[in-house]
């Protein structure tokens, strides 16, 4: 996570309150190369000549973009919006936001949640934030957005909804 403010002075220039990606632990790469290079391994001793080094050759560049894939998500507070991958939330929208540690984010996502609700959750990710929204417009009561950091992304959105 980076917080980084604007650096520049002028009025209509875009700010960026608050960006983070989601990737996953180093340790999911440890295990998951180790588990391909085990799965190649196996396949390896049972097929002679070139078709042997294949297995090397497909499964570590595959378990390498699949989990490049599983960390793509970015969330970012920026110019006035709350951005969560490609999807988009105008700030002015946030009645509020509230930070969620691992109990309160199992609870929001448990039986009881609504399934209206805008979820973007990533299960070796513990915290989240659950964004209130205040549009008549539109069905959606709330985001949940995981983060390592909910109290400063929630304090990211607030400021942003604050200051337009």
């Amino acid at each position: 996570m980076s917080l980084s403010p604007s650096s520049s002075s002028a009025p209509s220039a875009a700010r960026t309150e608050y960006v983070e990606r989601l990737g996953v632990p180093w340790w999911y790469w440890l295990a998951g190369l180790a588990f391909a290079g085990l799965l190649a391994v196996e396949l390896w001793m049972g097929a002679p000549g070139l078709r042997s080094w294949l297995p090397f050759v497909l499964l570590l560049p595959a378990t390498g973009a699949a989990l490049a894939w599983l960390g793509r998500i970015r969330v970012a507070v920026h110019d006035g919006e709350l951005w969560v991958d490609d999807a988009r939330l105008p700030v002015r929208f946030v009645a509020d936001a509230v930070p969620l540690d691992a109990a309160g984010r199992r609870e929001v996502l448990g039986v009881g949640s609504d399934p209206l609700a805008f979820m973007v959750q990533r299960p070796w990710i513990g915290g989240a934030v659950q964004v209130v929204l205040d549009d008549p417009a539109d069905p959606t009561p709330f985001w949940v957005v995981s983060t390592r950091h909910p109290v400063e992304l929630a304090a990211a959105i607030m400021a942003a909804r604050d200051a337009g």
